[in-house]
């Protein structure tokens, strides 16, 4: 484990001006070693889909959330409950010693700004772009699939979704590519529509 966390902390300041947020740093710590491993493009593959089974965690599970946000919860108790939960989610060895280095530095909270940042360095990597999707509701292998078909078409190449869910949207998506926003949203047209009575 120190060996390890010799690697996350060297590559995590190394980052220079790349990724110039906390997560973002650590992010492209992981990336780094996931890559200088002997099959990176599938050592990356595996990291990335570590992380997605971390991140349907963290939004399914509220004590796993309070384990990466509290403050209470001692140093080496978040280590032991965070492997534990890596153990059961079934991540590659590169994550789980990843996710008991942040356990060690205090950095848990930092988890969904890490994996964003992984996916957007990963989908550079392959030569996708990446979409920031919000949708009301979960959305299925089939609409993903659609959704990404339909933004293929239009950015002219593919495109790696980030989901998340967010119930305030009334229905609808909205998607943002780099500075890019598409709104799709009921909530945005009922503002959208009150702004315009308004004036």
């Amino acid at each position: 484990m120190e060996a390890s966390s010799g690697n996350f902390g060297g590559g995590a300041g190394g980052g220079g001006g790349v990724q110039a947020s906390i997560g973002g740093r650590y992010a492209l710590a992981l990336f780094e070693l996931a890559a200088d491993a002997p099959n990176g493009a599938g050592s990356i593959d595996a990291v990335e889909a570590s992380l997605a089974a971390v991140r349907q965690a963290l939004d399914e599970s509220a004590d796993f959330r309070t384990l990466t946000t509290s403050p209470v919860v001692a140093r080496g108790q978040a280590a032991k409950a965070v492997l534990a939960t890596a153990d059961r989610l079934g991540v590659d060895p590169t994550t789980r010693s990843f996710l008991g280095v942040l356990a060690e530095n205090r950095r848990l909270g930092q988890l969904p700004a890490i994996i964003r940042a992984f996916r957007q360095l990963a989908a550079r990597y392959r030569g996708e772009v990446t979409a920031e999707v919000t949708s009301a509701h979960p959305l299925d292998g089939d609409q993903v699939d659609a959704l990404k078909q339909q933004l293929r078409q239009r950015v002219g190449r593919d495109v790696n979704v980030d989901l998340a869910v967010d119930p305030d949207l009334l229905g609808g998506l909205v998607v943002r590519i780099g500075s890019q926003m598409i709104d799709s949203s009921i909530r945005t047209r009922l503002n959208a529509l009150s702004s315009a009575m308004k004036g």
